[in-house]
């Protein structure tokens, strides 16, 4: 009776333990409404104006609001226009709708690993498939173009910078590059840069917002912009050569108004929700800068743990010696210390002794986890 588009439902053994043994410190939570940041009080008080009585139906989104969102690319200097603007109701949206735009049944995206892993249940759920590619271990899991390969059927390449969890940037060398192939190949690329006002270094970084060079679709949002998931507002940036863009942007607004999905007073208020909200950035920049720098001192401590640096994002990669399984040490961190993090499995690590902890928990939650992990896994290293 069911189709094949929505995969087994039957939990996992670490989310079967979640269940039975809830965790103190969850180092897990990427809800940023959760971790205690400071949100202005009137922060959604815009929502309330009696203007949202009024229904506006626009496919693309209101002018007043995609105006908002290209403000955001120009003001770090990117050649955004409104015009180039599609708001959504979510990122996940967004590739659904660009999964209908390019792909016939069964071609599909070409996507990072490791990456978070819900590119092969969106694109399955319409009817499509996720293709990997490696980000090489070698390089820090940052994208060697030379490495990705030819598949028949795939439509688009995906890259997401900062990546999650590994929290890694296209790297400046490979940005040419990585156009130059997908204009080459007539892949269209989908650069989901939703962590983008988040970064962790120094280093040089280049968004695709309003690159010219091949067809390419820039993705943005509420949710992790401002920490507000509960607004379900995205958007999409579409680019390239302009014949090409401007069908794009024509065929996407016709899907967009099949469903119409994004709330007009959602949309009436987001100038004024992006312009209060700004606080609300900086706070979750110094709660990540925060953590990080926490997490690199309690490492210190545990020498056998290794971070993978992060030029930006929600999250942090640590290396651990494979001295037990990921699945056997994060149930048994559940079950005996009550701390819960992810097992790099989850994200397609290429192999065993990756775990991911998110950098939004409260400060001490991560200290205390932090220090519950060594320990557990001290306790399993060979004696000298």
């Amino acid at each position: 009776m069911f189709t094949a588009r929505v995969p087994s439902l039957v939990p996992n053994r670490w989310a079967q333990m979640l269940v039975a043994f809830p965790p103190r410190f969850d180092l897990t939570v990427s809800n940023p409404t959760l971790v205690g940041l400071p949100y202005p009080p009137d922060l959604l008080a815009p929502l309330a104006h009696p203007r949202g009585l009024v229904y506006h139906p626009a496919p693309a989104g209101l002018a007043s609001a995609r105006q908002a969102v290209a403000a955001l690319y120009q003001a770090q200097g990117l050649s955004v226009r409104p015009e180039q603007v599609l708001l959504t109701a979510s990122t996940s949206e967004s590739y659904s709708l660009l999964a209908k735009l390019l792909c016939e049944p069964g071609e599909g995206f070409l996507v990072p690993q490791p990456s978070y892993p819900l590119f092969e249940h969106l694109l399955r759920a319409d009817g499509c498939r996720a293709v990997p590619y490696q980000l090489p271990e070698e390089a820090g899991f940052r994208l060697d173009t030379s490495r990705i390969p030819y598949h028949e059927g795939a439509k688009a390449l995906v890259v997401v910078q900062p990546n999650n969890p590994t929290g890694t940037v296209v790297p400046s060398e490979e940005w040419e590059a990585l156009v130059k192939l997908c204009r080459d190949r007539s892949w269209a690329l989908v650069a989901d840069e939703v962590f983008w006002e988040f970064p962790l270094g120094a280093k040089a970084r280049q968004s695709f917002a309003g690159n010219p060079h091949c067809l390419t679709f820039v993705l943005g949002g509420l949710s992790k912009l401002l920490g507000l998931p509960q607004l379900k507002v995205g958007w999409m940036v579409v680019s390239g050569p302009q014949d090409l863009a401007a069908e794009a942007f024509a065929r996407l607004e016709f899907l967009a108004d099949t469903y119409l999905s994004v709330a007009t007073p959602t949309q009436q208020a987001l100038p004024e929700i992006l312009a209060r909200g700004l606080g609300v950035r900086e706070a979750i920049r110094q709660r990540l800068r925060v953590n990080l720098e926490l997490l690199r001192e309690e490492l210190q401590d545990f020498p056998f743990l290794e971070l993978v640096e992060p030029e930006g994002g929600w999250s942090a990669v640590v290396r651990f010696p494979q001295v037990v399984s990921e699945e056997d040490l994060v149930c048994e961190l559940l079950q005996e210390r009550g701390v819960a993090v992810y097992p790099g499995f989850f994200f397609d690590f290429p192999h065993e002794g990756f775990l991911v902890v998110s950098l939004l928990v409260l400060p001490e939650h991560l200290r205390l986890g932090l220090q519950a992990v060594g320990q557990a896994l001290a306790a399993k290293l060979p004696r000298p």
